[in-house]
């Protein structure tokens, strides 16, 4: 898999932020075939840090209804997977250089 390929993008929550801060750990949506080394690599190479530790998780699709005139509607969001990366002491990402 191709490195660019691998991040999809950053999560930017409440939660995440708040790790960022205390814990140095930053959470991004990564392709659901990435493993870890590829994503250390891909950390690494576009942010140009030393991660130290790389958790992942995947979060199961949720079916979704809702009520129309037509009566009800059903369907599912897909599933998509996270990884929590945790860089070296006295490094940091700047997730809103870009913004």
């Amino acid at each position: 898999m191709k490195l660019t390929e691998v991040l999809v993008k950053p999560i930017l929550t409440e939660k995440a932020n708040g790790q960022q801060e205390k814990l140095r750990r930053y959470a991004f949506r990564v392709n659901k075939k990435a493993n870890k080394l590829e994503i250390k690599k891909a950390i690494e190479e576009f942010y140009g840090v030393t991660v130290t530790d790389v958790n992942t998780a995947v979060a199961p699709g949720k079916n979704k209804t809702r009520y129309t005139k037509a009566g009800f509607i059903q369907g599912a969001k897909p599933s998509y997977k996270k990884a929590f990366v945790t860089v070296a002491e006295g490094e940091a990402i700047d997730l809103y250089a870009n913004i």
